[in-house]
């Protein structure tokens, strides 16, 4: 029987994270926005609420959340502060390859380093000439002994500068293409592994993606997750189980952005009445309602097939799609029915609509995402 009702403990999870959203992030939110400031104090409050280290399982002594805990708890944080949404879910894209592939004695040493105090981990796979193409990556892990030596460049880590230890993907055999990409986790302060500079961005201002440079990197053997050449199946699985939060911080997004539009259509009076009497207006209005409706029910599918360990490359990129594509058209209409007020600084729209560009591009951009969804269903899936 299908049932789309949050259980009573998710729905206390979803009181704590958007109370937590409302009175810490949102009143700080500009305020990182334009500075773009490392906001090391939100992050203390959100590992002490348990929200930076949900993925770590009960056993370990974490919260243990399932992906639909995730996203409902992502949706609230992403209404309060793209960027803090985006760092604070970094670490579930960090920590993905290590559910995937990781034996029980890595799972257990490196997760438990995010219960220990407010940590983050980091997701280095792109490069700057290997974004969508991640078969062409460039960096090398070459096997001396018990060490990889590592050399390359990774760019866009969100979290980087400030990381405890990064997911790296790297060539243990260059000359087998996607099937000699190996997966390994490198802590930080690892001589050879240098911090480049961190990127000066339109929107996510309160998060924060650097470049890694690796040279001659001397990580342990035992770091690598899975076998030598599974990095590439690693990292699109991984990809898969995390579109989902993707999804949820862009249906945080609009719906930030479609609450601010209502209000201002509801008290904006022109013509002796408000502006929301006006179908154009209402109507507009109507849709955006529909869409966000629709993307928080395919992104709820998506983590709840995570959680039953379904195949969900089709439905995650769906999520990811929709969700994120909706993010964008409604913060655009979100300035539009605000008008001047909506393109100023003072107002939120303007940063909701900067926020939600970024949520098409990263994880795979969504041109990628329709390549995938296609792929599905040539094959039937």
């Amino acid at each position: 029987m299908l049932d789309l009702t949050l259980t009573p403990d998710q729905l206390k999870l979803q009181e704590k994270a958007h109370v937590f959203a409302e009175q810490v992030i949102r009143p700080v939110s500009r305020h990182y926005d334009t500075t773009g400031d490392w906001p090391e104090e939100i992050f203390r409050q959100a590992w002490e609420h348990g929200f930076l280290q949900s993925p770590v399982p009960k056993e370990l002594g974490g919260p243990g959340h399932s992906q639909v805990d995730e996203v409902v708890v992502n949706e609230e944080i992403a209404w309060g502060c793209a960027g803090m949404y985006t760092a604070i879910s970094a670490n579930t894209l960090a920590t993905a390859p290590l559910f995937i592939a990781g034996s029980e004695e890595q799972k257990k040493h490196w997760l438990s380093r995010l219960l220990e105090a407010p940590r983050l981990a980091a997701f280095a796979l792109s490069e700057p000439d290997a974004g969508s193409d991640a078969g062409s990556i460039a960096t090398t892990a070459a096997r001396q002994g018990d060490v990889y030596l590592l050399n390359g460049t990774k760019c866009f880590v969100t979290g980087g500068a400030y990381a405890d230890y990064y997911t790296v993907f790297a060539k243990t055999d260059p000359t087998k293409g996607a099937r000699g990409l190996s997966a390994m986790v490198v802590p930080q302060g690892t001589p050879g592994l240098r911090i480049g500079k961190s990127m000066d961005k339109l929107g996510h201002r309160a998060s924060n993606q650097v470049f890694l440079h690796f040279e001659n990197a001397a990580v342990p053997a035992e770091n690598r997750l899975g076998a030598e050449g599974a990095g590439f199946g690693i990292a699109m699985k991984t990809l898969d189980q995390t579109r989902a939060v993707v999804a949820s911080g862009g249906v945080g997004v609009a719906r930030a952005a479609y609450e601010l539009a209502l209000e201002h259509a509801k008290t904006r009076v022109q013509f002796g009445q408000p502006i929301f009497s006006n179908q154009a207006v209402s109507f507009l209005l109507a849709d955006l309602a529909m869409k966000i409706e629709a993307a928080r029910l395919l992104t709820w599918q998506a983590a709840w097939m995570t959680d039953k360990g379904m195949r969900n490359s089709k439905q995650s990129a769906m999520a990811k799609t929709f969700a994120t594509d909706t993010a964008m058209e409604v913060t655009t209409h979100a300035v539009q029915i605000l008008g001047g007020l909506g393109y100023s600084r003072e107002c939120l729209a303007e940063k909701f609509f900067r926020d939600a560009k970024l949520m098409q591009i990263y994880e795979g951009t969504n041109q990628i995402q329709r390549l995938v969804i296609a792929k599905e269903i040539q094959q039937g899936r």
